[in-house]
C-alpha cells in the first residue's frame, strides 16, 4: 500500500470558552491523501472544510488549539514542529493558492519579481538561474509569451491569468502538496473550465497532491479522486467521487446536490431547512437530525460512527434507506404588459476622449457596450450572462447611473429618462430602482446595527422613524427568513448567507419597481444559494418587482429567469425567452459558454469550443466574436456585423451564420499559437 503523504488522524480542534470549556470547530477527523492524488474538500460554510484543510499546513487560526490528534505530512508531525520549521514548509513543500489571486498578488511587483522571490526563500540558485526558473514555471503552467508575462504587473492579467501566475509561485519551492481553497469562484465558466483542465494535467505531469476546498459539486467533480463532505466539523462522507456524487448514501450529501440548479432542469432547485448546529456546540446525538428528511427516533439520542460502505465512508444510522424526494419549484412569474424599463441603442465607454475628440465631437470608435437595446416588463425577470468583460455589470451600473452612456436612452416606466448620473436623480426615481450587490461585506456599513442599515431607506424614501421604522424593519427581517433579534446585530456577527439577506432586504425596503441583481449568489454555498434563489422568486412574486439578474453561473440564469439576453465584448449575441436560448439552435459564442459549465458528475467533460482568451477591447467592425469563434466563416465575420435572425418567439440570434448552419454542432477552434494568444491579449 502506497504510504500517504498527508494523514490527518482523529485530529478535533476549537475555542476554549468561558469557564474552560471546549468548543470543538473539528471533531476526530480523520484523512489520508498521497502523493499525486487530488482530494476534494465540500460542505456549507462553517462545515470546517477551510479549517481542516488549513490544519494540513499546521496553521490554525488565531484563538484555537489542538484538543486531540494529529497531522502528519511527509512523515513529520505539523503541530510537533516548531514554527520556524513549520514556516519553511508552507510555501515550500506545501503551497497555498488562495481563492482570490488578484488580491494575493503583490500589485507593486511584476509577476516575475514575486516568482523570483519564492524563488529565493525555498530554492538553492543563483539570479541567472532563478530568472530561468520563472520564465520555465511561467511556460509550464501554460501562459503564453512567459519572458513577457514575466515582466507585466498583476493588473495587467486577467482572472485566469492571474490565477496561472499564482500557481506557478506556488510550484517554485518544488511543492509535494498545493492547498486551493475556492480558487475558481470569482471567474467565468469559460476561463474556470481551462483552468481546471490545466490542474488536472498538472496534478499528471508533476505528480503534485492537491487538496480543493470547494461549495461547487461541478469543481470537485472534474479535479478530485476522492471527496470528503464535511458537516458541523465531521466527515460526513468520504469516498472516491464518483460513488459520492452519482450515488451519494448521506442524506446531506444528497440534499447538497439536489440544491444544484442544473442546465437540462427548468425551476427553483431544492432548498435544506434549517441552519447547521452553531459553530462549537455539543452534539447529542446526530448533527444532521433536525434538518434530515430520514430522521429517526434514535438519530436524536445517539452520534453516529463513521463506517465504511463498500468504499465509502458514511456517518449515518440510516444510510441504506431511500431518501425523500426533493422536487424543483417551477416558477409561477406574474408578467405584465406594464413596461418596467427599456434600453434603446445604448452604448457605454469608459475611454475618456482627448481633446480633438471633444472639440470636433467625435464618438469614440470602440465603446465598451454598444447597441444594447432591451425592454422589461413589470414582474419579469431578465438574465445577463457572459464571460468577464462581457458588460453584465456595466450596463447594471447605467441603469443604476453609477455610470454615464455615450450615446442611446434609458427610460423607467412611462418614459422617464434614467441618462443622468445617481447623483442628479430626484430621490422618487432612486427609490424605484434599487441595487444587490455581489459582495454583501463591502455593501453593508459595519459599524452600523441592522436595524440602522434598515433604517435609512425607510427614512429615507417614506419618511418612517421610530416605532414605525422599526415595525417595518422587523416585517422586512421576517420577509428574508431572519429573526427581528438580529436588528440589533452588526454584520460581523453575521454569516454570508445571512448578510445577503440583510442585503435584499434594504433593497426592498425602499418597495422598488426595478431591482439590479449583480452576481448576488456567486459566493455562497450550494444550499444557501437555493434558499437565496427561493427568497427572490418569492419576493418579486409578492411585490411585483422587475429583475435584472447578472451572473456567470448560466444554471442559476435559467432557474431564475424569463428572458435571458448573451453578452460578449459588451455586445449582445443572442436573446429570447429562457427556454429557447437554452435550447438550439445557439449563437456560437451561447454554445460555447454551455459546453464549459461544469455538471456535477465525473463522467461528463466540459466541451471548450473556444481557446481561454481575454481580449482588450471590441474589434472595431463585424462580429464581437468573431476572434475567438469555433464557426467563423471567413472576412464577412470580420467586417459586417451580424444580422438580426429571428428565430421564434422573440428569440433573436446576431450571426451570419442560417439558423439550419447553427443547429449544427461545431468542431473545436484548432489550438492557437502562444505568440498569437499574446498579441490577442496585449502581448
Amino acid at each position: 500500500m502506497t504510504k500517504p503523504l498527508i494523514k490527518i488522524e482523529d485530529l478535533s480542534l476549537g475555542f476554549t470558552a468561558k469557564g474552560g470549556r471546549q468548543g470543538p470547530i473539528l471533531r476526530g477527523v480523520s484523512l489520508e491523501l498521497a502523493a499525486g492524488e487530488t482530494l476534494g474538500i465540500v460542505g456549507e460554510s462553517g462545515s470546517g472544510k477551510s479549517t481542516v484543510a488549513l490544519a494540513m499546513m499546521g496553521y490554525l487560526k488565531s484563538g484555537l488549539s489542538v484538543f486531540g490528534g494529529r497531522v502528519v505530512f511527509d512523515g513529520r508531525d505539523m503541530f510537533a514542529l516548531s514554527e520556524k520549521d513549520r514556516a519553511r514548509l508552507r510555501g515550500g513543500a506545501i503551497a497555498l493558492i488562495p481563492q482570490n489571486a488578484g488580491q494575493a498578488l503583490t500589485p507593486t511587483l511584476r509577476i516575475g519579481q514575486q516568482i523570483d522571490e519564492a524563488l529565493r526563500l525555498h530554492a538553492d540558485l543563483n539570479a541567472a538561474q532563478r530568472a530561468d526558473r520563472v520564465v520555465e514555471l511561467l511556460a509550464r503552467v501554460r501562459l503564453p509569451s512567459p519572458a513577457d508575462m514575466a515582466q507585466r504587473y498583476p493588473h495587467e492579467l486577467s482572472g485566469g491569468q492571474q490565477q496561472r501566475a499564482a500557481v506557478a509561485m506556488a510550484l517554485a519551492g518544488n511543492a509535494k502538496a498545493l492547498l486551493l481553497d475556492e480558487p475558481t469562484t470569482g471567474l467565468d465558466v469559460t476561463t474556470q473550465a481551462h483552468i481546471l483542465e490545466f490542474l488536472r494535467t498538472l496534478a499528471r505531469e508533476v505528480g503534485v497532491a492537491m487538496i480543493y476546498v470547494s461549495h461547487d459539486m461541478g469543481v470537485i467533480a472534474r479535479v478530485a479522486d476522492r471527496v470528503a463532505v464535511m458537516y458541523a466539523g465531521q466527515l460526513a462522507e468520504e469516498g472516491p467521487t464518483r460513488d459520492v456524487l452519482r450515488a451519494p448514501k448521506h442524506p446531506y450529501t444528497r440534499g447538497l446536490l439536489a440544491s444544484i440548479p442544473r442546465l437540462e432542469e427548468p425551476g427553483l432547485p431544492a432548498s435544506m431547512p434549517g441552519t447547521p448546529p452553531a459553530v462549537g456546540s455539543e452534539l447529542t446525538g446526530c448533527a444532521f437530525a433536525d434538518r434530515c428528511p430520514i430522521v429517526q427516533g434514535d438519530c436524536r439520542s445517539a452520534v453516529p460512527d463513521l463506517v465504511r460502505m463498500n468504499a465509502s465512508q458514511v456517518r449515518c444510522l440510516h444510510a441504506d434507506m431511500p431518501d425523500m424526494p426533493r422536487p424543483r419549484t417551477h416558477r409561477e412569474p406574474d408578467i405584465q404588459t406594464t413596461l418596467a424599463l427599456a434600453l434603446s441603442d445604448v452604448a457605454i465607454s469608459y475611454t475618456k476622449p482627448g481633446l480633438l475628440d471633444r472639440l470636433f465631437k467625435r464618438p469614440v470608435k470602440t465603446p465598451t457596450v454598444e447597441r444594447v437595446d432591451f425592454a422589461l416588463k413589470k414582474g419579469e425577470t431578465l438574465g445577463l450572462v457572459g464571460e468577464s468583460g462581457s458588460g453584465k455589470s456595466t450596463i447594471l451600473r447605467a441603469v443604476a447611473g453609477l455610470v454615464g452612456t455615450q450615446a442611446g436612452s434609458v427610460t423607467l416606466g412611462k418614459g422617464e429618462s434614467l441618462s443622468m448620473p445617481v447623483s442628479r436623480r430626484d430621490r422618487e426615481t432612486l427609490r424605484r430602482v434599487q441595487m444587490i450587490f455581489q459582495n454583501a461585506d463591502a455593501s453593508l456599513n459595519p459599524r452600523q446595527t441592522i436595524a440602522e442599515i434598515l433604517g435609512a431607506p425607510l427614512r429615507l424614501y417614506h419618511g418612517m422613524k421610530g416605532a414605525e421604522a422599526q415595525a417595518r424593519a422587523e416585517e422586512l427581517l421576517e420577509a428574508v427568513r431572519l429573526p427581528a433579534r438580529y436588528l440589533s446585530r452588526f454584520p460581523g456577527q453575521l454569516s454570508g448567507g445571512e448578510k445577503q439577506r440583510v442585503g435584499v432586504a434594504r433593497a426592498f425596503a425602499a418597495n422598488p419597481e426595478v431591482t439590479l441583481c449583480d452576481e448576488v449568489t456567486s459566493a455562497l454555498d450550494v444550499s444557501v444559494q437555493a434558499a437565496a434563489l427561493a427568497l427572490l422568486t418569492r419576493l418579486q412574486r409578492e411585490n411585483g418587482s422587475s429583475y435584472i439578474f447578472v451572473s456567470h453561473d448560466l444554471a442559476v440564469v435559467r432557474a431564475v429567469s424569463d428572458r435571458v439576453a448573451v453578452l460578449y465584448q459588451g455586445r449582445v449575441c443572442e436573446i429570447g425567452p429562457a427556454a429557447a436560448v437554452y435550447a438550439p439552435p445557439y449563437h456560437p459564442y451561447t454554445q460555447t459558454l454551455m459546453g464549459a459549465v461544469l455538471e456535477p458528475d465525473p463522467d461528463v467533460a466540459p466541451k471548450l469550443l473556444a481557446d481561454d482568451v481575454t481580449e482588450k477591447s471590441p474589434p472595431a467592425s463585424g462580429c464581437p466574436f468573431q476572434r475567438r469563434c469555433p464557426r467563423r466563416i471567413g472576412k464577412v465575420c470580420d467586417t459586417i456585423v451580424p444580422p438580426e435572425r429571428e428565430m421564434a418567439d422573440g428569440h433573436v440570434i446576431h450571426c451570419h451564420l442560417d439558423a439550419e448552419t447553427l443547429d449544427e454542432k461545431p468542431q473545436k477552434v484548432p489550438q492557437m499559437q502562444p505568440r498569437k494568444l499574446a498579441e490577442m491579449v496585449g502581448g
